[in-house]
């Protein structure tokens, strides 16, 4: 039972940060809370295939479209469990999100992933385009009105629990995988795809599973945002949301799993910190000044926060050794 022990004392980690949110901040800070956590599904996921295996991916939010979209239709029209596990009754809902993500996944990824770089973002980009127009013009799911009534988890604590299961289960799923021989064909694409299939890997088939695991992620991202929101539009999924996702990955190390949760706090936290900068002057600077700050990051550091390190990486390398 040891592999479950790290699992556990992160679960804790997170009920007492959400502990903290709960009495300490009032509703908005906690929905904000709440939108980290769906943003450090999607940038784990993305990482599995932009940093892990070198794709590049501009799609994801077609993903996190389909995801919510099937949570928000099910979870409202259908009901087999009684009230008191209608938890688990959500459980099976964001899963079956994740699955119908994954499915669109490998629909999209078994002919596009033969594409490479510029291509292959083309290929993504275009389909999270297909997915958007196809919600706005499918009215049995509100078309451009958007789709509301989703029921909610609850109070603040369950959400926040709720989601912390899925970050966890995201995070060590990916984590072990990467980790294991198995995974060692991801990085090998993405170190150099012809030597790996030199030595007889499939690179087409690992690109594939990468791409289908990250799908189902970004399909439970979209199903949480979904029941956070209660409210959901097609204007909720546009380019913009997949380009913040690789704005996560790349600001926070290309395979670097802690770093993309870093960067999805600063990414989501950062706007909103910046808020009563507008309020004082009148202004709207704070988008200014954010985009400058990530041009800042990116010619000092290129690399991202982590540069492909973990946070652990980081603890031993250097406090540690100082120590």
């Amino acid at each position: 039972m040891g592999f479950l022990k790290r699992p556990f004392l992160a679960f804790l980690a997170l009920a007492a940060l959400g502990l903290i949110v709960n009495f300490g901040f009032n509703a908005y800070i906690q929905l904000i809370v709440l939108f980290i956590l769906v943003n450090c599904l999607l940038s784990m996921s993305l990482n599995l295939v932009n940093g892990y295996t070198g794709q590049f991916s501009l799609g994801h939010a077609g993903f996190m479209a389909i995801g919510a979209y099937f949570t928000a239709f099910t979870s409202s029209k259908i009901h087999f469990l009684p009230d008191s596990l209608q938890l688990l009754e959500f459980f099976v809902f964001i899963f079956g999100a994740g699955l119908a993500a994954a499915l669109a996944g490998f629909i999209v990824g078994l002919p596009s992933l033969r594409l490479k770089g510029d291509y292959l973002a083309i290929v993504t980009l275009g389909f999270g385009e297909i997915i958007r127009v196809a919600l706005l013009n499918m009215d049995f799911l509100g078309g451009p009105r958007g789709y509301s009534g989703i029921p909610s988890f609850g109070p603040f604590m369950v959400s926040f629990l709720f989601a912390s299961v899925w970050i966890l289960i995201c995070f060590f799923t990916i984590w072990r995988i990467v980790h294991s021989s198995h995974g060692r064909g991801f990085l090998s694409v993405r170190e150099d795809e012809i030597a790996a299939e030199a030595m007889g890997i499939n690179t087409t088939e690992m690109k594939v599973k990468a791409f289908v695991l990250s799908s189902f992620f970004a399909g439970v991202a979209g199903g949480l945002f979904a029941h956070f929101t209660a409210f959901i539009s097609p204007s909720s999924f546009t380019f913009l949301q997949s380009v913040n996702a690789v704005i996560m990955v790349v600001l926070g190390g290309m395979g670097s799993m802690t770093g993309a949760i870093v960067a999805a706090v600063l990414i989501t936290a950062l706007p909103e910190l910046l808020r009563p900068l507008q309020d004082l002057t009148g202004i709207d600077l704070r988008m200014v000044i954010y985009s400058l700050a990530l041009i800042l990051m990116m010619i000092l550091r290129p690399q991202g926060l982590f540069g492909g390190y973990e946070l652990t990486d980081l603890w031993r390398k250097y406090v540690r050794r100082s120590a």
